[in-house]
């Protein structure tokens, strides 16, 4: 059952939202790898930095000092960017990342 047919509250508190949370250096890792992988091509490469930069960016599509609302479009925009990015990507060369990122952890652990 995917997020999109549950309820947000319910997901945080099934334990699905700290497993998601402990896996967040693993994220930016593959973020990072795909990033300087010269296989990856330019656009997602662009996408991801403009959806990051947005974070900074003074002017935002709902102003911040609009209370839950405000901060949603920033997540939003940034969750969706890092989705797109990796949708964007070869998989192959996602894969390849996640095997390699996978086989460190047990590795060390």
């Amino acid at each position: 059952m995917s997020l999109a047919s549950r309820s947000l509250p319910r997901f945080l508190f099934t334990g699905k939202a700290l497993q998601v949370l402990l896996h967040l250096p693993d994220f930016a890792r593959l973020y990072w790898r795909l990033f300087r992988d010269s296989r990856v091509s330019l656009l997602p490469k662009a996408l991801l930095v403009m959806s990051l930069a947005y974070l900074v960016w003074p002017f935002d599509v709902i102003p911040d000092f609009l209370p839950v609302i405000g901060e949603m479009d920033d997540l939003s925009v940034v969750v969706g960017g890092l989705w797109a990015f990796v949708r964007l990507c070869p998989p192959a060369v996602v894969r390849e990342h996640v095997m390699t990122i996978a086989d460190g952890k047990h590795a060390h652990g």
